[in-house]
């Protein structure tokens, strides 16, 4: 089996391209008693609220989707399909540029309690500086994050970008059902800037004020969010925004507390089994604003390595399984596997390997006493050497022989934006690697025998391929490089900081958004787990948020694109080829290019017998 080439324009919808689900009235459940099915991811669920610095994970969004409900989603073909039975919204004025988010009577969390206007407040105010006058206190080992002062909400929230363009408290209407937001000045992602609610407002302040709000404290936990918000009472709302961030986290397993996985979607989260590597989830009884699912029970089982679950699939134990194939499941599946069905497709993933410049380690200014110039020299040394054209030779083309390097790191391969991001970001000339012109760098900068520790997956075969290959350039540079890999990286990538120098993972795309890779480069940004600032560079993205023509968005583009590349902050390799397989008695499986992957349609599994009848 092949996999075909990614196309231009895959995935880089217009986000103003959308699709209404259409608005039906509450319909019967289509849940078969008894049925249920186990999919396969892999890596660990571990946080109900994936809208923050150290959780936002591909591992937690595909648990997540399936229970909670939201303004929209993304189809097969990464087009936006409004979901106008949980809600609606509406550009009531383009200058000033206001919308107008409406939640549906009848929708309601699995404990009863409406959904409305507060669960949406609270989403604006943890995504605004506005509300926020603290900070997290970091392990100054570790990095990870152990508490805060003040107002903290640890969204990665940027001053004058996405919702905290929307200065003035939101205005409630409609019974409280409602929310009206007047932003300051146009933004060009506004219909992606809030897609629900991440948890639920009473839920949060009955956790924050366990013993001011018992059972039936609901309405007035909500009341009471919503005034200290209009108010601004930063005291009160301390510790709310403390348990927003901190008490969704789940790495010991199902929270004893039922506040804490409060969901308003078709499915309930019923178990997580950190030791034995699955989250089960459970059909949502009470649950009639969209498509209804059909499978009773779904578990997400962890199984790192593809191959594992592709021999899981042959054994009956699994019916879906997705990753990243090598040539020999593709040439198993390209022969067939008896009661096996797959499609080969590229992936909205691309992987990449960044630098880490503010942990005291080989490419921070601070180990040179502050010599920006030389920590410069060394990461340009370190990059070079990456033998991207030799890793996607042997790991990718076997898969996708018409592979390409990736040359952006904004831009899909094969798209206008792309060719002009390679034109100025210096990626093309990196193709081989470079050991003598590392040498010189190195020598340039005082650097002798620079270690760097490279965090990757210890369980992603792949990644320990292109471990080894990268590592005889380093060596022959002066580097010694040593393997920092662990299970749990993606939580590491933003909590333990000064455990590693240089990280090798994939970016998963999540929407069309154009300003979407704001969050990986801006200083602050969500994903921005390394310390990189430029103002420069933080101006471009602002502007790039006001800017409605995609001429100029191109060019926004690129330019940051130059700076992204003169920092040598970072270099991409190859866009992800992938695999979705499933069992023939499972019907209804469609990968998806975004997150959540093939996950996007889960409603519409359903058991192959059942779908005969």
């Amino acid at each position: 089996m092949k996999i075909t080439r990614l196309v231009a324009g895959v995935g880089v919808v217009a986000v103003g391209a959308l699709v209404l689900s259409g608005c039906t009235p509450p319909r019967e459940s289509e849940v078969i008693e008894g049925t249920s099915i186990t999919v396969a991811w892999n890596d660990f669920y571990y946080a109900w609220n994936d809208g923050l610095a150290d959780t936002n994970a591909t591992s937690n969004a595909v648990v997540n989707y399936m229970a909670k409900s939201g303004f929209s989603y993304y189809d097969a073909d990464s087009e936006l399909v409004q979901d106008t039975e949980f809600g609606t919204y509406e550009l009531v004025s383009e200058d000033p540029l206001t919308v107008k988010y409406t939640i549906n009577d009848g929708v309601k969390w699995t404990d009863g309690t409406p959904v409305d206007a507060a669960d949406l407040l609270l989403q604006w105010a943890a995504n605004t500086t506005h509300l926020q006058d603290g900070e997290g206190t970091v392990d100054e080992e570790t990095g990870e994050l152990t508490g805060q002062s003040g107002t903290f909400w640890n969204t990665g929230a940027s001053e004058d970008y996405g919702l905290d363009l929307v200065s003035e408290t939101p205005e409630i209407g409609d019974d409280g059902r409602s929310i009206t937001m007047t932003y300051d000045e146009f933004y060009v992602d506004w219909e992606l800037a809030l897609t629900g609610a991440e948890v639920a407002a009473h839920g949060t302040v009955m956790l924050a004020y366990p013993d001011e709000y018992k059972e039936g404290d609901e309405e007035k936990a909500k009341d009471d969010l919503v005034k200290a918000i209009q108010d601004k009472d930063l005291e009160w709302l301390a510790p709310v925004s403390k348990s927003y961030n901190q008490d969704y986290k789940f790495s010991s397993g199902t929270p004893e507390n039922p506040l804490q996985l409060l969901g308003n979607g078709p499915y309930m989260i019923t178990e997580i089994n950190a030791t034995d590597g699955y989250t089960t989830l459970e059909a949502n009884p009470d649950y009639t604003w969209g498509p209804s699912p059909k499978y009773e029970t779904i578990t997400v089982r962890v199984i790192p390595d593809m191959q594992a679950q592709i021999t899981a699939l042959e054994n009956g134990e699994i019916s879906i399984a997705s990753g990243q194939p090598t040539a020999d499941i593709a040439s198993l599946l390209e022969a067939g596997v008896p009661g096996v069905e797959y499609e080969g497709s590229p992936e909205g993933t691309y992987e990449h390997v960044d630098l880490q410049v503010t942990n005291g380690g080989p490419f921070d200014p601070a180990t040179y006493g502050g010599d920006a110039e030389k920590a410069l020299k060394v990461r340009q040394a370190f990059l070079s050497i990456i033998p991207r054209q030799e890793i996607l030779e042997k790991l990718i083309q076997p898969l996708q022989p018409d592979a390409e390097l990736r040359n952006s790191q904004i831009f899909l391969p094969g798209t206008p934006g792309a060719e002009a991001a390679a034109e100025v970001n210096g990626y093309p000339e990196m193709t081989e690697p470079d050991v003598d012109g590392a040498k010189a760098l190195l020598a340039e900068a005082g650097a002798t025998n620079p270690t760097v520790r490279l965090l990757f997956s210890n369980t992603n075969e792949r990644r320990k391929q292109e471990f080894l290959l990268i590592q005889p350039y380093a060596e022959a540079a002066g580097f010694t490089l040593v393997d920092a890999s662990r299970q749990d990286w993606g939580t590491a990538l933003g909590t333990a900081t000064s455990e590693y120098d240089a990280a090798l993972f994939g970016w998963q795309s999540t929407s069309t958004a154009v300003g979407e890779s704001a969050a990986n480069y801006q200083t602050g940004g969500l994903n921005n787990y390394y310390g990189w600032s430029v103002p420069e560079l933080d101006d471009i993205f602002d502007e790039l948020a006001g800017t409605a023509d995609v001429d100029e968005q191109v060019k926004l583009q690129a330019e940051a694109e130059r700076i992204i590349g003169e920092q040598a902050w970072s270099v991409p390799i190859f866009q992800f080829p992938g695999i979705t397989a499933w069992s023939e008695d499972t019907t209804g499986v469609v990968p998806g290019f975004l997150s959540p992957t093939y996950f996007w349609n889960f409603w519409e599994w359903a058991p192959a017998d059942a779908a005969a009848e």
